[in-house]
């Protein structure tokens, strides 16, 4: 038993890069919405084209015969590794269809990660797969200023909604990187992501999605 255990800890993902790579390969073992709602957070948002809770969307959802690939082609990292957001290329040979997917991750005290935010988009054109992905990872220093930062984020009054409404905004609880997404009415969405540099929030991730064609 305890050995068992050792083996499964060591396999354990570590990084929110290594999750989603095991994420991508559950989807094509045991199937996609399977593996959906496996790595999936209790509070896990997704949408449809509005906000909806992913674990009661995805509830008795049959698995296709076959899942779409993806992996991940850009890391961004709070500096206690806890939260990340991976963006990259996903394929659906099925469809033969293109996009790109962006997932919020977050580190579970437990030590589990769990994708808490998840979209995308189809693309005319897919992306280039690139062989390693690129990470980021936000500074540690000059709290206090990051902290009047964050005061000043929070105050906007589209950060302070809550999911699954129209928008939602999602901190790391060293507050070194931000989430921030919305939806309107007709299903047209936007995610932000913002990086501490030390002096700054940099936005590192701006995503606009259109509206679904009528």
């Amino acid at each position: 038993m305890i050995l068992a255990s050792l083996l499964l800890a060591a396999a354990a993902p570590v990084t929110a890069v290594e999750a989603e790579r095991a994420f991508a390969a559950d989807a094509q073992r045991q199937g996609q919405w399977t593996a959906f709602r496996k790595w999936a957070d209790p509070t896990a948002v997704m949408y449809n084209p509005q906000a909806v809770w992913a674990q009661e969307f995805l509830k008795g959802r049959k698995d296709p015969s076959r899942s779409v690939e993806w992996w991940p082609a850009q890391s961004w990292v709070s500096c206690d590794a806890r939260t990340a957001v991976n963006t990259g290329p996903w394929h659906n040979a099925a469809s033969k269809a293109d996009g790109y997917f962006t997932t919020l991750w977050m580190r579970q005290a437990s030590g589990a990660w769990r994708w808490t935010v998840d979209g995308g988009d189809a693309l005319k054109a897919p992306l280039a797969r690139s062989a390693r992905p690129t990470v980021r990872k936000a500074s540690c220093s000059n709290r206090a200023l990051r902290l009047r930062q964050i005061e000043r984020s929070y105050a906007n009054r589209l950060n302070r909604t809550a999911p699954p409404g129209d928008s939602g905004y999602a901190r790391s609880a060293d507050g070194t990187l931000l989430y921030n997404w919305t939806v309107t009415a007709d299903g047209a969405r936007r995610t932000r992501v913002q990086l501490w540099t030390g002096s700054r929030f940099d936005t590192v991730l701006d995503q606009k999605v259109a509206a679904p064609s009528a």
